[in-house]
């Protein structure tokens, strides 16, 4: 329980700190100028985008991995449960968030926790490992418009790093037949062979890739709708080119739904195009708003279902502490 708190607090204390120090090295009046020169139409779209387009390439995405892994799930339940377990990673501070209450609702929807529990961290693997690759693969044309040559090497390094940690997630069911009495490694022998299933899929393993990409293509659009309306000086390429970095930064599990973290990394991306510190807070602050406003419709899901809070967090709860019980 400490810990728990220990590891709450260090996390408010990152996103705090993070904002407060922006906040002290910018003109705040500026920043708050710039919020109300935009009018409704941009947040409007651009909440659209997220909860209509967003979702339904999660949902898209999460269908692909339970194909895959053999546990499929209808994509109309993949949808919806995505949706929830967006809400949830808004209101929850916990590093399981979302994440664990869609390994819950997937239980609940069937599954074996198994299923459901390797389902959502394969989903998970494949976004950010798409995310890695997207980065690597427009770094070229990022290096192009900005001069960083520091990073020339880092995201392709990270994308072959990738590739290495998937091939090693791979083969973890390999492990000396002597260690699979421990109940962790018959849980990371399972997660392998799923691994497996889906990287080595052609149709599946290629098109969750692929969805996830689109995802983070369609976000940083998102984010350039919200920079027009600021009369930001970026085009639509400036930001898929330099979100996807942003979005790569905020896998960091050290913030409050990446707050702080967000602000940061926006302000030093946006600024090797001439966006003001100033302009650049601004459009991180409106999009988190607009994430925490998009996520509302995943709670009016959950609210409406049958599960209740209490019931919810006590699986999240077991989600970390789970019985041998219908463990695959």
């Amino acid at each position: 329980m400490v810990k728990k708190w220990l590891g709450l607090a260090l996390k408010l204390g990152v996103s705090g700190g993070l904002i407060w120090f922006l906040l002290r090295n910018v003109d705040t009046q500026a920043v708050w100028t710039q919020v109300k020169t935009m009018g409704w139409m941009a947040p409007v779209i651009a909440i659209l985008m997220i909860v209509i387009l967003q979702m339904v390439i999660g949902g898209l995405r999460w269908w692909l991995v339970q194909r895959a892994i053999h546990a499929p799930l209808p994509l109309a339940k993949t949808t919806k449960l995505f949706l929830i377990g967006a809400f949830f990673n808004q209101v929850l501070p916990s590093a399981v968030g979302g994440d664990a209450v869609r390994i819950y609702k997937a239980f609940k929807s069937g599954l074996t926790f198994s299923q459901a529990f390797n389902g959502v961290m394969l989903e998970r693997l494949a976004t950010v490992f798409a995310l890695v690759l997207l980065v690597a693969a427009i770094q070229p044309l990022l290096l192009s418009r900005i001069d960083a040559p520091s990073v020339e090497w880092l995201f392709p390094l990270m994308a072959v790093g990738g590739v290495f940690g998937i091939a090693l997630l791979m083969s973890l069911d390999r492990l000396p037949k002597r260690l699979h009495d421990l109940r962790v490694v018959r849980g990371l022998a399972a997660l392998a062979r799923d691994a497996r299933r889906l990287f080595l899929n052609p149709k599946e393993g290629l098109g969750s890739l692929v969805v996830a990409i689109l995802g983070h293509v369609n976000v940083s659009l998102s984010v350039w709708v919200l920079a027009n309306g600021m009369g930001l000086p970026v085009d639509p390429l400036d930001c898929i080119l330099l979100f996807p970095p942003v979005l790569l930064v905020l896998t960091l599990p050290i913030s409050i739904a990446g707050w702080g973290v967000r602000e940061g990394a926006m302000v030093t991306a946006f600024g090797l195009v001439g966006v003001s510190n100033e302009g650049a807070l601004a459009l991180s602050l409106v999009f988190g708003g607009v994430g925490l406003v998009a996520a509302l419709p995943g709670g009016l899901v959950w609210a409406l279902g049958r599960d209740r809070m209490a019931d919810v967090a006590k699986e999240v709860e077991a989600e970390e502490h789970p019985e041998p019980s219908k463990s695959a």
